[in-house]
């Protein structure tokens, strides 16, 4: 291969090592307090056992 496709490909290569590094130190958790976490957990677990008997309704 010529060098210049050499040269496209580690730019190609970088551009997308960058991208996901950039990616990951941009990445914040959400401050939430413990409430806000118990709401949270509340919801899912409506949601999965709604899920369950939905689920269980078209079989």
């Amino acid at each position: 291969m010529p060098w210049f496709a050499w040269l496209f490909l580690a730019l190609a290569f970088g551009s997308v090592a960058g991208s996901l590094l950039l990616l990951r130190d941009s990445a914040n958790k959400m401050p939430l307090s413990e409430e806000e976490l118990q709401r949270m957990r509340e919801r899912n677990a409506e949601l999965d056992a709604k899920k369950r008997l939905d689920d269980g309704e078209d079989e």
